[in-house]
């Protein structure tokens, strides 16, 4: 078994190995997107809508990050 056996197998795996993660990926996007947890779609507009005054995407609690930062 030689170096270019070798390599060939080490190029097979990875490629598979990166096939499945890009799979995953797209499925959980897929599946977060289907059941309302996040909205890509609104998250597409950001682009066309980058302004100073624009509105923000995702509402956050405050009061709750500035507990975390006290302790």
């Amino acid at each position: 078994m030689g170096i270019a056996e070798i390599q060939a197998y080490a190029y097979l795996i990875g490629s598979v190995i990166a096939v499945v993660v890009l799979y995953s990926y797209i499925v959980y996007l897929y599946k977060s997107e289907k059941s309302g947890e996040k909205d890509y779609e609104k998250f597409g507009k950001l682009a066309l809508d980058d302004h100073i005054d624009s509105t923000p995407l995702v509402k956050r609690d405050l009061s709750n990050q500035h507990e975390k930062k006290e302790k």
